[in-house]
């Protein structure tokens, strides 16, 4: 799966010219970001209630004034938001011991200074391609657990014994109701959740 044209990546770093570096580095691989100065900036935006919408990815020096890198991604974890905002560190040699242990952590990956050029940019690309798998996952369930809402009681304990691979003569004794009415609900059951079989079925409900 590619990440979406309007995948943004975000940049965290103090040093200014590192910013617009990394800025330009990525509008050469057509790639939108946004820069913040320091980690207090970044989670001001966080704070402010933002919630993403598209596939993005974080770019965060491990050592900054202030809020470290480090702390930052620990706001982030905080929020759940590691998953949808891959974060890749920038690190000195010095704290590469420390970076490896942000990656144990859930960190997406590392960057030791002085980076390849090609190689940050083919991980922030992985790093979105990873978002938008997360997001797209994320949108799946939402929409299953919407259809599963939408099932009435009976219509449930239908899909249940659906699922266990019990046939209709099965359902009706167990539910002590008619085959006919297994049919009707099974019916339903397919149409609610836009399945076509029994299988299918099943395999979408693992989904969840």
């Amino acid at each position: 799966m590619q990440p979406t044209t309007d995948a943004t990546v975000f940049i965290v770093d103090d040093d200014a010219s590192v910013r617009e570096a990394l800025a330009w580095l990525l509008r050469s691989r057509h790639l939108l970001s946004e820069s913040f100065e320091s980690g207090e900036d970044f989670e001001a935006m966080l704070q402010a209630g933002f919630a993403p919408s598209q596939a993005c990815c974080a770019l965060l020096d491990v050592r900054m004034p202030g809020m470290s890198g480090l702390a930052l991604f620990d706001k982030l974890a905080g929020r759940g938001l590691t998953e949808v905002m891959p974060v890749i560190f920038l690190t000195g040699h010095a704290d590469v011991p420390t970076a490896v242990d942000m990656v144990k952590r859930g960190a997406f990956d590392f960057c030791e200074k002085p980076f390849s050029d090609n190689a940050l940019v083919d991980r922030v690309v992985q790093a979105l391609q990873k978002s938008a798998e997360v997001m797209a996952a994320r949108r799946t369930k939402t929409l299953l657990q919407a259809r599963l809402a939408e099932l009435t009681e009976r219509e449930r304990d239908v899909m249940r014994l659906v699922v266990e691979g019990l046939p209709n003569k099965l359902i009706a004794d167990q539910l002590d109701i008619s085959v006919r009415t297994v049919e009707v609900h099974r019916a339903r059951v397919f149409d609610k959740m836009e399945v076509k079989s029994a299988v299918e079925l099943a395999n979408t409900l693992r989904d969840l």
